[in-house]
């Protein structure tokens, strides 16, 4: 165990349904909604402590990726929703 978790180790499967390079991973979920990136997956993206993983629902499932770096460390620095003059008016005294 480690802190409090059971370690459990699953073999890496290939996809035998007329695909080619399909691997499926496994991991568990825990009570808080958390799961561990398998080894394969954290190397293969080069996922580091820190890094910001990106789920992407597509009508194909799910795609998760690296989330490429920002130049501004605001994660919400995209976020322009409100970002016009009329708006920097209507709340300059918030």
């Amino acid at each position: 165990m480690v802190n409090g978790c059971k370690r459990v180790r699953r073999k890496t499967k290939s996809l035998n349904e007329g695909r080619t390079g399909v691997t499926i991973l496994l991991s568990k979920l825990t009570s808080k909604a958390q799961t561990v990136i398998p080894r394969e997956i954290r190397a293969r993206l080069d996922l580091k402590p820190g890094d910001v993983v990106r789920y992407r629902h597509t009508d194909a499932g799910v795609v998760i990726d690296k989330l490429p770096p920002q130049s501004d460390e605001d994660a919400l620095a995209s976020f322009n929703e409100w970002a016009s003059s009329a708006d920097d008016r209507a709340y300059a005294d918030l």
